[in-house]
C-alpha cells in the first residue's frame, strides 16, 4: 500500500503546537505556489518554505551552465551576498563588485589600493571608525571577522 501524502497524515505529537508562519516565510511560500501554479494557501508550498535554508535560498542546478544557482523566491539573489561574490581576505571579488553595480546602478566600486593613494586614507578613517563605533568587542577582535580582513587587506 503507497504511504500517505504529507497532508493526509495527523501531526506528530513531538513536534508540539504548530507556529505560524513569519511574513517572509509567506511571501516565499506564495511565490512558489504561484511559479508552480497552485493556489495560495496550500500546505506544500508552506512545508517547503519553512524547510528553506541559506536565508531563504534554494540551491538549484542551472541547466545551461550547469553550476549552482540559488533562487529566492523565484530570483536568483546578487552575487555580492553570497560567499561567490565575496573575497576570502576581506571585501568584494571582482564578480561581487559587477554584482552589486549591476543591483545598484550608478554605484562604482573598485578594487582595494593597499598601497597608498586617496582612496586608501578616506577607507582606512571610515572604516576605523566603524569597527570602534559599530561593531561588537568580539567582533572588533575577531581576526576572521568582515571588517577586520578588510582593513588587513588595504594595510590600514
Amino acid at each position: 500500500m503507497a504511504e500517505k501524502p504529507i497532508y493526509d497524515k495527523p501531526r506528530p505529537k513531538s513536534l508540539g503546537k504548530p507556529k505560524k508562519l513569519s511574513l517572509s516565510q509567506k511571501s516565499k511560500a506564495k511565490t512558489m505556489a504561484k511559479s508552480a501554479g497552485r493556489p495560495y494557501p496550500n500546505m506544500v508550498d508552506n512545508i517547503r518554505a519553512t524547510k528553506m535554508k541559506d536565508g531563504g535560498c534554494i540551491p538549484v542546478v542551472d541547466a545551461r551552465s550547469r553550476k549552482k544557482v540559488f533562487r529566492e523566491g523565484g530570483k536568483v539573489s546578487a552575487a555580492w551576498t553570497r560567499k561567490e561574490g565575496k573575497n576570502k581576505e576581506g571585501g568584494l571579488n571582482e564578480k561581487g563588485r559587477r554584482s552589486y553595480e549591476k543591483a545598484n546602478p550608478g554605484s562604482d566600486l573598485k578594487a582595494p589600493q593597499p598601497k597608498g593613494g586617496s582612496r586608501k586614507k578616506s577607507f582606512c578613517a571610515r572604516m576605523g571608525g566603524m569597527k570602534k563605533k559599530l561593531t561588537s568587542k568580539k567582533t572588533a577582535n575577531d581576526p576572521n571577522s568582515r571588517i577586520n580582513k578588510s582593513l588587513k587587506k588595504w594595510d590600514c
